[in-house]
């Protein structure tokens, strides 16, 4: 008898065009999108005028805008890739680590606070970053979002504050404020990330 060949199923390759239409869906444009306006957003608060402070803050204001809807598009069409969850906080902390040190550079908030926020965000990012490599999924709790809503406010308000001059309205006082309350919910909310990694890591065993 004759051997029996059995054909190999042959694995479903993507055809180029799904993919490419894929990555250049809406959600990772408007990501992409953030990217290329941080340099635009750094280049007009360079130089800190009445006039480029203004749109300054309006190319923030936008660029945070992108960061909702991104996400509301994606999850609304069912178009979440990889390449969108790996570049989506990128952006964002692109977006607010520029903000918060174009801040500094102008005396309009104070060093430590700056770099509290900053040393947060890139520690959560590490709790998430090793925990998803066990298979645990930490999602965003509500002081974080909070925290990002006060954030970005807080720099649009600051980048405002030699533009808009108001004896009745202190934009320094109301920026450093907001900023000052996100710091509160970003060490709350990174306390909820460590206890949430830390049960994960004790219900799977840390050598699993």
């Amino acid at each position: 008898m004759s051997p029996v060949h059995v054909a190999k199923a042959e694995p479903k390759s993507v055809p180029v065009n799904d993919r490419t239409e894929r990555t250049f869906n809406l959600p990772n444009t408007l990501t992409f999108l953030r990217i290329l306006l941080v340099p635009v957003y750094i280049g007009l608060f360079s130089t800190p005028t009445t006039v480029r402070s203004t749109w300054a803050a309006t190319i923030f204001g936008l660029a945070a805008l992108t960061d909702w809807l991104d996400g509301y598009i994606a999850r609304r069409r069912g178009q979440v890739t990889k390449i969108g969850r790996l570049f989506d906080p990128i952006a964002d902390k692109f977006l607010v680590i520029s903000g918060l040190v174009l801040l500094v550079q102008f005396q309009r908030i104070a060093a430590w606070l700056a770099i509290a926020l900053i040393v947060r965000d890139l520690a959560v990012t590490g709790i998430r970053f090793v925990s998803a490599s066990r298979g645990i999924v930490i999602a965003a709790g509500i002081l974080g979002k909070y925290k990002v809503v006060l954030q970005i406010i807080a720099i649009i308000v600051l980048t405002l504050e030699e533009a808009i001059t108001m004896s009745a309205l202190n934009l320094h006082f109301i920026g450093t404020l907001t900023l000052q309350v996100a710091l509160v919910f970003s060490l709350i909310s990174a306390g909820q990330y460590i206890f949430e990694a830390w049960t994960g890591f004790s219900r799977k065993g840390w050598h699993t």
